[in-house]
């Protein structure tokens, strides 16, 4: 079993570049990566082995709040929800205090998917 079982997070957007831009910024260890294939090409952030993967929002998967969301953990967690939130996101739920003293919230990005934190 590999030590990360997940490869990679599917995000939703209208404007996919925008999106893109957005969670690199957010992100700003990730690593811009283009991915071909023997159906074509794209662009993804790889972090920590996981890829993020902005795709067009359409009618089978809208963006936003609608089930499944990815908690990323963080050292400094008020610090990540203030860098967060300087980019737009918007807190959602929380913060509340978890099992071992963690701390949680949820923050929404410009297009309404939910991120979540844990640290």
């Amino acid at each position: 079993m590999t030590p990360n079982p997940i490869r990679a997070i599917m995000i939703h957007a209208a404007d996919t570049a925008a999106a893109m831009s957005w969670y690199a910024c957010a992100f700003p260890s990730a690593e811009r990566k283009r991915i071909v294939w023997h159906g074509g090409e794209f662009e993804c952030l790889e972090l920590d082995g996981v890829q993020i993967e902005i795709h067009p929002a359409d009618e089978k998967v809208s963006a936003g709040a609608a089930g499944s969301v990815v908690y990323w953990a963080t050292d400094d967690f008020d610090a990540t929800l203030a860098h967060l939130q300087s980019l737009g996101a918007t807190l959602y739920r929380g913060p509340g205090v978890i099992e071992n003293d963690e701390r949680m919230c949820q923050v929404r990005d410009p297009w309404g998917n939910c991120l979540g934190l844990r640290g």
